[in-house]
């Protein structure tokens, strides 16, 4: 059986033009050459042009990303609000200007044209993910202590992220919507359905309102027991992270044969695996395919270590 393969090409886009993820990040002739290069070598779909794609909205907002060391992945380390109604209020997030989003747009918009053939999406955050960075680990106990108000500061956020993939829709380019620091363990599946779930719900409801389009909706992590919650957000799209019960989610996913799924190898295994060890994975994954429709193999974000030869092996044996 054939299965299509979807690799996540992010910080290991930078180690194939030989520079480093923070350089990579932030200059817009070496993302569009990073990204262009990735694809001119695993022909993948969607490319998705970022690096460090979980910081892009909390920097706007006033976030600091740190510098890291050598290859290491630019992360946001320190909150930015110290409460659940920050003062002042947020300023507006405005996508054509607003920290490095202009910049993603615009190596979006290069990207297509040098690879009109390719499927060029901009990466989105989901409101819980935002918040985190926003907030750090304290909202993990806001959810628990004050709910509604944490439902409310990710309320809050949707209206930004509605105007940034309207941004994107017009510059005719694919949205891919990202909330994984949303799944289990970190929350439980009540505390998603409660304080994530509604926002989220809101997000692809209104960028549907004002695109047209229906959002993908990656959520990596232990989401097993909410994948009915994702999949009540009407999403056409989910992943089986390799941390989850990859068996059970899709026991559970049955006959939703509607709903394309991408089941995703172990980074690690792709990092650092024997021949060996990659084919049995990749068998795996087509015995859990099951000759459905609408499935695809998967990465998780692939390491910036990572072999090319990895990639092209388990690409070749899944064709």
């Amino acid at each position: 059986m054939k299965i299509p393969f979807s690799p996540s090409v992010y910080e290991h886009a930078a180690a194939l033009i030989g520079e480093r993820p923070w350089d990579v990040s932030r200059d817009l002739e070496l993302l569009v050459k990073a990204h262009r290069t990735a694809y001119e070598i695993y022909r993948h779909a969607p490319v998705v042009v970022g690096i460090d794609i979980y910081n892009l909205e909390a920097e706007a907002y006033g976030c600091t990303v740190r510098k890291p060391a050598g290859n290491g992945i630019p992360a946001i380390v320190e909150p930015m609000i110290d409460s659940l109604a920050p003062s002042p209020p947020l300023p507006a997030l405005d996508a054509g200007r607003s920290g490095r989003i202009p910049l993603i747009i615009e190596a979006g918009r290069r990207l297509k044209s040098l690879l009109p053939e390719a499927t060029i999406s901009v990466p989105v955050s989901g409101p819980f993910s935002i918040a985190t960075s926003l907030r750090g680990g304290d909202l993990l106990l806001d959810v628990a202590t004050q709910p509604v108000q944490a439902r409310a500061l990710l309320s809050s956020l949707v209206e930004g992220q509605v105007k940034f993939c309207q941004a994107v829709h017009h510059a005719g380019l694919g949205i891919a919507l990202f909330e994984s620091a949303a799944a289990p363990p970190l929350l439980s599946p009540e505390q998603f359905r409660d304080v994530a779930l509604p926002p989220l719900k809101q997000l692809i409801a209104g960028v549907r309102e004002v695109t047209g389009q229906t959002l993908p909706c990656v959520i990596g992590g232990d989401t097993e027991p909410i994948l009915d919650y994702i999949l009540d957000t009407g999403t056409w799209f989910v992943i089986c992270p390799a941390e989850t019960d990859k068996y059970a989610f899709m026991r559970q996913l049955g006959d939703r044969e509607d709903v394309t799924v991408r089941i995703n190898l172990d980074p690690e295994l792709v990092s650092r695996g024997t021949r060996e060890d990659l084919l049995a994975g990749v068998d795996e994954i087509i015995e859990l395919a099951a000759g459905r429709p609408n499935v695809l193999l998967g990465t998780g974000a692939v390491p910036y270590e990572t072999p090319p030869e990895n990639i092209l092996l388990i690409r070749d044996y899944a064709a």
